[in-house]
């Protein structure tokens, strides 16, 4: 199943979408040659490939993305039928790596299937539903918004037997104005799910409570929740996000002991809450949080996780990797808003070993509250210990009046490249976040490329010109 007739496999069916630039039905018959077994165009394209005799099955519809949203609402039906459970993780950040640790931690006792990447939107995650094995046992979606409407439309798609919002955060306010239309937004997946269903969500969230249902099941994780961290020493206190201290107290691989209680116990009363032992790849705070989450998933499904949990996560999100003189840089530029900016520097905080480097750009869609927001973000990175902070865009400019320490500014992706080229020091830390429209993405390949000389220090300090001047506040 695909969109994109230059990367049809043979086997395959090619749905044909109309884009803003280009109709993908144009490209039907290069499809079925390619080895597809059919297309589903638009009435126009399907005679061109029937008299153009490619071979293969033809499919007809006025709206082919209509039809593929059909298409994957029926497979929905014959998954369920034969026991397929499904999960659908929505929220306004991390709902990619809750995903990508939840299919972890039920691969181990379940034949679980999970959206590729982010195929998340109505395009993307029909296509996730319509690729999984009839004998798939979990099918774990992720659901993303922009707008009203959005989560009801894919939630009606997924028919979740369980549904995860992860947070509320102030994302896409731009679009839709308020943390309480964010809110009523992300819990249309709690309006789509069937009575008797369970949805989890993160304790003491206020925003959503207005949205629980009284025949839906209820888990809640995190700090006072059905699913936190145990607080007796042998897991970790909690701290108010999602119950986790930070990543420094822990190494990853390390034990994590886990406390259930409420609906996510399995125990008897009278011998106190259950308890359960992990050992994760990772040491995030966020992603210790997440990790409840997937943990109360777990439990909804009648799942006990144990022992080490592995996770591959998906690409630009937390990503290290190692550059020349012990520099190591943390590429989490998938996208960027205000609370995973704060995680993103939690972590920096807690893993950086020397100087701690911050190459943050332009958080989009924050509406008329975006100047605050900027401004905050590099109060809370001086709070933290950065010492360097970069700055990418004329929105994230906004980030040096709060903060303190040493700044540069500069406008696009290639000039921060050219400017850490200069300024890194042996054994620094570099995180690197903003939204995918500043396009930070590729400033991990650039800096493995720099010149040598570009990168040596002399005496400790950094060498060659700048591409914006310093500023210190």
């Amino acid at each position: 199943m695909g969109i994109d007739s230059r990367r049809t496999a043979p086997g395959e069916l090619f749905i044909g979408l109309r884009g803003e630039h280009a109709d993908g039905g144009e490209h039907a018959v290069a499809a079925l040659r390619a080895g597809a077994w059919g297309v589903l165009v638009r009435p126009e394209h399907a005679r061109a490939a029937v008299d153009a005799g490619a071979g293969g099955v033809v499919l007809e519809h006025r709206n082919p993305l209509a039809g593929l949203q059909a298409l994957a609402r029926a497979w929905r039906r014959e998954l369920a039928a034969g026991g397929t459970k499904v999960v659908a993780i929505t929220g306004s950040t991390g709902k990619t790596s809750t995903k990508d640790i939840l299919a972890a931690l039920l691969g181990q006792r379940a034949r679980t299937v999970a959206s590729p990447e982010n195929l998340n939107t109505e395009i993307g995650m029909p296509l996730a539903v319509l690729g999984a094995p009839v004998d798939t046992e979990v099918l774990v979606l992720e659901i993303a918004m922009r707008g009203a409407g959005q989560i009801a439309e894919l939630t009606a798609i997924a028919r979740p037997d369980v549904g995860v919002i992860v947070n509320v955060g102030p994302v896409h306010l731009e679009l839709l104005g308020s943390l309480e239309a964010i809110a009523a937004a992300k819990a249309e997946l709690i309006a789509g799910l069937t009575p008797g269903a369970t949805v989890v969500l993160r304790a003491e969230e206020p925003l959503l409570a207005p949205h629980l249902r009284a025949d839906l099941r209820t888990l809640t994780f995190g700090h006072g929740g059905d699913v936190a961290l145990a607080d007796d020493g042998a897991g970790v206190a909690g701290s108010g996000d999602g119950g986790a201290l930070g990543a420094g107290e822990r190494a990853a691989g390390g034990e994590v002991v886990i406390r259930l209680r409420g609906q996510a116990r399995t125990g008897n009363a009278a011998h106190g809450d259950d308890r359960l032992a992990l050992r994760p790849s990772f040491a995030q705070a966020h992603n210790l949080s997440n990790l409840l989450a997937a943990v109360a998933v777990a439990r909804a499904l009648g799942i006990a996780p144990a022992g080490r949990v592995d996770v591959g996560f998906s690409a630009l999100r937390g990503q290290r990797l190692a550059l020349p003189r012990g520099v190591v840089l943390i590429n989490d530029c998938y996208n960027a808003n205000p609370m995973s900016m704060r995680a993103a520097i939690d972590d920096l905080a807690e893993t950086a070993p020397a100087r701690r480097v911050a190459v943050l750009g332009d958080m989009l869609e924050l509406g008329p509250g975006a100047a605050r927001f900027h401004r905050e973000i590099g109060a809370y990175a001086a709070e933290h210990g950065v010492e360097l902070l970069v700055t990418v865009g004329p929105l994230a400019a906004g980030m040096s009046d709060g903060f303190a320490g040493e700044t540069r500014c500069v406008g696009d992706a290639r000039a921060a490249a050219e400017l850490l080229g200069a300024q890194l020091r042996d054994g620094d830390t570099v995180l690197v976040k903003g939204s995918r429209g500043v396009g930070l993405e590729h400033l991990g390949e650039a800096l493995g490329a720099a010149p040598k000389r570009a990168r040596e220090p002399v005496g400790g300090a950094p060498v060659g010109g700048l591409a914006a001047g310093p500023r210190r506040r």
